[in-house]
């Protein structure tokens, strides 16, 4: 969001994560918590400045990328388990134990509910089951299900060794896409 206010009072000078120098301009760019001045911030393939071509950045590999390059290089998250259709590297996905689900397939094979993050499910040989409709084998074992709490990038996604009885924990995937705001300094 553009804020054309003038700032009141001199404002403390903040540093460019782009260039390291003092950001002295009126307006600045704030993405992937750090600021930029708005030259700076620029796809790392094209080099367009990215405050000029829309809201939206995307970041991989340790590169800042617009959405036209993004999705050049990294056209899609691969074929969703239950559908086995492509998916679009742009679009929101769910995963559980490897694998990896369009939103709407992402259901239990009982009832066909949709899960949704924070659901407790139980995933057991490749079928995803809710809370509910879980087989009969996990009702006796008094364990809980696995509840998700966490919202992870891609770079950050780790399963780690959760694996009591047959239960894993839900992760809530945004394809690395990073929202920035322009911000006027204060």
């Amino acid at each position: 969001m553009v804020n054309s206010q003038a700032s009141g009072g001199t404002p403390a000078p903040r540093s460019c994560a782009g260039c390291g120098g003092k950001i002295a301009d009126r307006f600045l760019l704030f993405s992937m918590e750090r600021y930029w001045h708005t030259r700076c911030l620029k796809c790392s393939c094209c080099q367009a400045q990215l405050g000029d071509i829309g809201t939206t950045c995307y970041s991989k590999g340790g590169m800042i990328l617009c959405r036209s390059d993004y999705i050049r290089l990294f056209g899609h998250s691969g074929a969703c388990s239950a559908c086995g259709q492509s998916i679009p590297a742009n679009e929101m996905v769910m995963r559980a134990q490897g694998s990896v689900y369009h939103l709407k397939c992402f259901s239990c094979a009982t009832c066909r509910n949709r899960l949704m993050p924070g659901d407790r499910f139980h995933y057991i040989n490749g079928t995803i089951f809710c809370e509910h409709d879980r087989p009969g084998v996990l009702l006796n074992s008094h364990l809980p299900p696995l509840q998700s709490s966490s919202v992870l990038t891609d770079q950050k996604v780790n399963t780690g060794a959760v694996d009591v009885m047959l239960q894993k924990r839900l992760y809530l995937q945004h394809s690395t896409r990073c929202p920035y705001r322009r911000c006027a300094v204060t």
